[in-house]
């Protein structure tokens, strides 16, 4: 929409000047000229002032709840201790990257009952 609405504009001065400098003394070809220029710089105005979209950013946080005790967290294939650069959470999942044997699997927690 963008592009379209700049190609527009162009044209529209290009036209503009192209009427103002073949007016020859012709008041009518000077007024068609000056209102092109209007318009094109009306389109590239109105495209500079349209508000640009903004990007979001989400935010994921794990909240524990109650008294929780931290273990080291192992990799289930190689028994290797694992660091926060090794867990990510994708589609609200833990996943976990093992940088020592290069296996990647989907943290599970099992049930305390």
């Amino acid at each position: 929409m963008k592009l379209l609405s700049i190609l527009l504009a162009v044209i529209l001065v290009i036209f503009g000047f192209i009427f103002i400098a073949g007016s020859q003394g012709q008041v009518i070809r000077i007024v068609v000229g000056v209102v092109l220029l209007i318009a094109g710089g009306a389109f590239i105005a109105l495209d500079r002032l349209r508000p640009q979209p903004s990007q979001t950013t989400i935010v994921q946080k794990i909240d524990l709840s109650g008294d929780v005790n931290l273990e080291s967290i192992r990799c289930q294939n190689c028994d290797s201790p694992l660091d926060k650069d090794s867990i990510e959470v994708k589609a609200g999942a833990i996943f976990v990257n093992c940088p020592y044997c290069g296996t990647s699997y989907q943290f599970e927690e099992a049930p305390k009952w």
